[in-house]
């Protein structure tokens, strides 16, 4: 499966292996992206796109895509988000206090708290897999022509 942008850069239905050669051998198309395939047609030609549906099931630790018409499925894949931010954070706090206590004693400082007190505030682990799920339906969308 070879993902097609048409003239103006947006996608339209892909098409086979076989269908993007031609293109690509009679100068007709150029390689946009390699991963994944991508070509950008040179001419102008008709717009015609299918129904697309993007299904995403998203899970704590993996998300699971898919985009499919009523015949075929054109991708899928499953995106491993990261589960490391709480240790990192909980290391950069214990590497914060033993730095206040290494040469001299240094207060602590409590009136930088302000971010937890803002509306629409969400911990940093749930934020990085929020902006994960805005950001690969994006990518999907720059490639295929979700309805």
């Amino acid at each position: 499966m070879v993902y097609v942008l048409n003239i103006q850069g947006n996608p339209i239905m892909p098409c086979k292996e076989a269908k993007a050669r031609k293109l690509l051998r009679d100068n007709l198309a150029r390689v946009i992206k390699r991963t994944p395939f991508t070509i950008q047609l040179v001419f102008e030609c008709e717009n015609q796109v299918q129904e697309i549906i993007l299904g995403i099931d998203a899970g704590s630790k993996t998300i699971g895509l898919s985009a499919t018409t009523e015949k075929q499925e054109l991708y899928s894949a499953e995106v491993t988000l990261r589960n490391d931010i709480v240790d990192l954070l909980s290391i950069r706090r214990q590497n914060r206090r033993t730095r206040r206590n290494r040469l001299r004693y240094r207060k602590p400082r409590f009136l930088n708290r302000v971010g937890s007190k803002n509306k629409g505030w969400l911990a940093p682990s749930i934020e990085n897999k929020i902006q994960t799920h805005f950001s690969i339906v994006a990518k999907i969308h720059k490639i295929l022509p979700i309805s």
